[in-house]
């Protein structure tokens, strides 16, 4: 008992309390659409999902994350068993024109959002072992192929939005690894060269039609533009201090498109107004606060580059979670972290925090 109450005393509380109050907060927002649509389901897993995410996170933070520094070959194999799993997608029926998920009764496992984790372990890895030799071109090539292997079979399923966050990822992590300018400015040309290409080679017109109703909403105000439109409706009308939960007319009404995932802050800015989403906002800084916190602290390169590049995940879907809300960025499907619907994304960010709390108290 004495080691178990030792072992609680120097977890990361202000971390924790702050992601609980995230989680709380989604559970919240999924509630009050739930009450729209009169199906409680989705509330009912989220909560599951929630309870198994906060044990992982318990459990993990007891193992030492040095078992992961120190065994190449365990990463590997994880890395392998990602890839197994993202091929197996294609052999899976579609869901809402994606194949993303393994269906397993009335749950879906999204092997992507795994991957992730496993991606930012394995760079760790790769970087901390060469960090005075990051001046080698190889070197940015070689960790390039790992992200570009399920960067090309995430593509293919075809899901746009969790490419660009591995690639935007691998871009942070040797950002953050050192990597020399003049190497950073051409790997962005050569990706800038990458994009035009995919553009007219690659892209399927779905894709490019919510691109280009984001840059011209108005030429589909009815068609692609419509989400965009509708969310900001949803914002704009929350006001200062909301409408109060089950009172938003977007998200009750069901005008407002996935109102549980893509589009759930703006459920919450109509449904809260500028006052609820301030809170939310307070609350990611204290979390990346203390995630900073435990990368300065990191005694070596793995511990703070696997902290930074899980901030930098985090940040990254953030971001464009919230300007796909906002109309700044092309919607693509991008869950908010911690508030959305979503077994894999919760579980796997409790993941995340698990390994963070192992990094500071080991």
């Amino acid at each position: 008992m004495k080691y178990f109450s030792k072992h609680f005393k120097k977890l990361d509380w202000i971390l924790i309390i702050s992601a609980l109050c995230l989680a709380g907060i989604g559970l919240l927002s999924i509630y009050s659409s739930s009450r729209g649509e009169g199906d409680f389901l989705n509330f009912k897993k989220q909560l599951i999902f929630f309870g198994i995410g906060f044990f992982l996170m318990i459990l993990i933070s007891f193992f030492d994350w040095r078992t992961l520094r120190d065994d190449p070959r365990l990463i590997l194999i994880l890395y392998f068993l990602c890839l197994v799993s993202l091929f197996g997608l294609f052999f899976v029926p579609e869901t809402r024109g994606i194949k993303g998920w393994y269906k397993i009764g009335p749950l879906s496992i999204n092997p992507i959002e795994f991957t992730k984790i496993i991606l930012i372990i394995l760079l760790s890895k790769y970087f901390s072992m060469r960090h005075i030799e990051l001046y080698r071109i190889r070197h940015i090539l070689l960790s390039g192929i790992y992200v570009l292997v399920p960067s090309v079979l995430i593509f293919l399923q075809p899901d746009l939005g969790q490419v660009a966050i591995l690639v935007a990822l691998w871009i942070a992590i040797l950002a953050v690894s050192g990597i020399k300018i003049r190497h950073f400015l051409i790997l962005c040309l050569v990706l800038f060269l990458i994009l035009i290409l995919a553009w007219s080679f690659l892209l399927m017109g779905y894709q490019k039609a919510r691109i280009l109703s984001f840059i011209t909403p108005q030429l589909e105000p009815l068609g692609a533009g419509w989400s965009q439109a509708q969310a900001k409706i949803a914002i704009g009308s929350g006001g200062i201090f909301g409408k109060g939960i089950g009172q938003g007319v977007q998200t009750q009404g069901r005008f407002l498109p996935e109102p549980q995932t893509d589009f759930i802050f703006s459920a919450i800015a109509e449904e809260t107004g500028l006052m609820g989403v301030s809170f939310l906002f307070v609350l990611f800084l204290i979390l990346f606060w203390r995630i900073i916190k435990i990368a300065s602290n990191a005694q070596s390169n793995f511990p703070r580059l696997f902290a930074s590049g899980f901030g930098l995940l985090l940040a990254l879907q953030i971001f464009i979670n919230i300007g796909m809300n906002l109309g700044i960025i092309p919607v693509v499907g991008i869950p908010l972290p911690l508030i959305s619907y979503g077994g894999s994304g919760l579980i796997l960010t409790f993941i995340g925090f698990g390994i963070l709390q192992s990094i500071k108290i080991h």
